[in-house]
């Protein structure tokens, strides 16, 4: 049985009388053993320093044997190394460090990707009081060709020459330093042999490194390649030098940050000029001179409390906020509305309502132990209206819904927003969502014939809090906008999957709970025959019973997705604004197989079984385009929306397609290009020729 090692064995010997010596209150490096790959190494002595001295001894490996330290002699260079002691407070600072100018690690003599390191040395910096050795510390120095030793950092300042009169980069497609680009050819890193490899398919242009190619204008490349007996008249002379891509990776002209257009609105005291009437987008001014503020959603997704209320614009926001933080806000109030009209003044009618169901706007995130405790109002939705006539503001109605909650109620509240502008002439009708057509943004109308009071709409899910379908709201389909949504339906694993498969089907038909859509935004509800189209439900789900053999955790079949499909179109113009109306809905269900998901064991706890709806607006062309000919077909090369040459639109400002210009203009301009080619023609080589002939 062999001994180990010296090196390893004086280490662990060392490393326990490091951990020892401290808690005698002895001297001791930190740490006491040091792997050295770099040119710097530091360590620190601990314990009474008074009178202590540092030497440092390289240690002669021979024969697998370490001599015995000696610390009687003081010494702070060994060879190629240096030791520097700096006093701190109860501590000495140890730096060992490779002296400058040593190139042990050439790159000529060492591979700079060997795995064997260039320098192995074994250093032991000794402290000592009176000739007795008190502390060691070992040094193990691997040292690698490809650190930083093998490549001496030269103390020359790197001349960067001015980019904007040459390319940056000879080789942009050398990506990776130190390894070879594939298909990078200018790359010096790729030897011949793996440049053979891909030299067929190398990058071209600029990125490949042709960052000064001949212009195809040049004298000299029209001479060579031959060109037209004219092109000394109109070819270009210029200096390989003066090369199209000078600068192409560069942006080195730094210009002073201008202020944007917006920030001339961003004032710290509001523009007023209310009293000479309102314009639409102008902000709703107070008479105290300041902006009436309702929350709103940024283009960020973020929700602003101080945002201004511009004038005609209505807008439907949900902000959320915790309740911990939550601190109601005066709002519109005790605020006196300017009316538009100089010193108008209208003050806001506001009403109160209680919520129903005060589960709906907050998530809770801590279940109260108590309801005793004093209670609180919050709320939840404030809803107004403006009647305005002409550019001023008539009246404001303002309802705003409260709900009872504990005061210590932790969790999240969900609060909503609306505005509305109406027309002081305008009742209590509903709003239209076009007249005659459909404008973008709207609800989509429905009519439910089944039922007393058929008017409604289409519907999507807005989940909140878990997004569990239990406590999700609805949000109107809007005419124009694929949306997507979808809930979280609760599910054991002894579901029964009769039952799944009819509450799935009573969630997604909760969305459609109509049977016509309007073509029109402005049909009437109660005329049926004003242009009513009837919803075509197809693939409607079985609801029959499971076979006696199912599996408990698994239900095949089981309705997840609602696609509701909406075909639309032009139907002519209004004062130059295009109308759009619907053409068809169509539902259409799609089924999966669910299986209960375990985890390391199956629980008897709930398992979340996702369902969703995607609304999709297809646009059907007003007319049909027009059959490819067979010459179309088969000459493609001849088709104009295909190509960017287009030889049958050769002469098109002379044909009757080409509205931009009088007709006698563009004839008048296309006789003079004709003499401009007469001219060229008289010039060129031929006709000089034939007339010396």
């Amino acid at each position: 049985m062999g001994l180990p090692p010296p090196a390893p064995l004086l280490l662990r010997l060392l490393l326990l009388l490091g951990f020892l010596r401290p808690l005698w209150g002895n001297l001791v490096f930190i740490p006491a053993f040091i792997r050295m790959t770099g040119p710097v190494v530091s360590a620190s002595l601990v314990g009474g320093t008074e009178d202590v001295t540092v030497s440092l001894a390289l240690l002669q490996d021979k024969e697998g044997l370490l001599p015995v330290p000696a610390c009687g002699l003081l010494t702070n260079e060994t060879g190629d190394w240096s030791l520097t002691v700096t006093p701190t407070v109860n501590a000495l600072d140890v730096t060992v460090r490779l002296k400058r100018g040593q190139q042990r690690c050439s790159s000529n003599e060492t591979d700079s990707f060997s795995e064997s390191p260039c320098m192995v040395q074994t250093l032991l910096v000794s402290a000592s009081r009176n000739s007795s050795c008190l502390a060691h510390l070992l040094i193990q120095v691997e040292i690698y060709a490809n650190s930083s030793l093998a490549h001496n950092a030269s103390e020359n300042v790197t001349v960067i020459p001015n980019q904007v009169y040459q390319p940056l980069g000879p080789c942009p497609c050398n990506l990776t330093a130190g390894a070879c680009d594939i298909r990078c050819c200018c790359d010096q890193e790729c030897s011949s042999a793996l440049t053979a490899l891909f030299r067929e398919a190398c990058f071209t242009g600029a990125f490949g490194g042709d960052v000064s190619p001949e212009s195809e204008h040049q004298c000299s490349v029209q001479r060579r390649r031959g060109g037209p007996g004219w092109s000394p008249l109109l070819c270009v002379q210029s200096s390989p030098a003066n090369s199209p891509f000078l600068g192409y990776f560069y942006h080195g002209s730094v210009s002073a940050a201008r202020r944007g257009s917006f920030e001339v609105h961003l004032r710290t005291d509001p523009r007023d000029f209310s009293d000479f009437g309102y314009r639409q987008g102008d902000a709703v001014m107070t008479a105290a001179r300041a902006y009436l503020t309702i929350p709103q959603v940024s283009l960020a997704g973020q929700c602003m409390q101080n945002a201004p209320v511009a004038f005609l614009q209505n807008f439907d926001v949900r902000c959320t906020t915790n309740l911990e933080v939550y601190q109601e806000q005066d709002g519109i109030i005790n605020a006196k509305i300017k009316s538009g009209a100089v010193g108008g003044i209208v003050t806001p009618k506001v009403i109160y309502e209680e919520a129903a169901d005060p589960d709906k706007y907050i998530t809770r995130t801590e279940t109260l132990l108590s309801n005793e405790s004093a209670s609180r109002n919050v709320i939840v939705e404030e809803h107004y209206i403006f009647r305005w006539n002409n550019n001023t503001i008539s009246e404001i109605n303002v309802k705003i819904i409260r709900a009872e909650i504990n005061a210590h109620q932790k969790g999240i509240m969900t609060q909503r927003f609306t505005v509305k502008f109406l027309s002081y002439n305008s009742g209590d009708e509903k709003e239209f969502s076009g007249n005659p057509g459909y404008q973008l943004g709207k609800p989509v109308r429905a009519l439910n014939t089944n039922r007393r009071n058929n008017e409604t709409t289409l519907h999507l899910w807005q989940s909140a809090g878990r997004g569990l379908c239990t406590s999700a709201t609805f949000k109107p389909i809007l005419f124009g906008e694929n949306a997507l949504s979808g809930c979280l339906l609760e599910v054991g694993i002894h579901e029964n999957c009769t039952r799944l498969r009819d509450n799935a089907v009573e969630l997604l038909d909760s969305l459609i709970r109509a049977t016509h859509v309007a073509t029109r935004g402005n049909s009437d509800y109660n005329d049926p025959s004003d242009g009513w189209l009837e919803i075509i439900r197809a693939d409607a789900p079985g609801r029959g019973a499971d076979p006696p053999d199912s599996v408990s955790g698994i239900c095949v079949d089981i309705p997840a997705r609602l696609h509701i499909r909406i075909l639309i179109s032009d139907a002519g113009a209004v004062e130059g604004i295009t109308q759009q109306e619907i053409l068809g809905v169509e539902t259409r269900f799609s089924t999966v197989n669910w299986q209960f998901q375990c985890g390391l064991t199956c629980e008897d706890k709930a398992d979340l079984f996702p369902v969703s709806a995607s609304v999709q607006f297809i646009k059907i062309p007003a007319q049909l385009p027009r059959p490819l000919t067979r010459f179309q077909i088969n000459f493609t090369e001849y088709d104009c929306n295909r190509n960017d040459v287009c030889w049958p639109q050769l002469l098109y400002p002379l044909t009757q397609y080409y509205q931009g210009e009088p007709y006698c203009q563009c004839v008048a301009k296309g006789l003079l290009l004709v003499s401009f080619f007469m001219l060229a023609v008289f010039l060129s080589n031929p006709w000089a020729r034939m007339c010396k002939a």
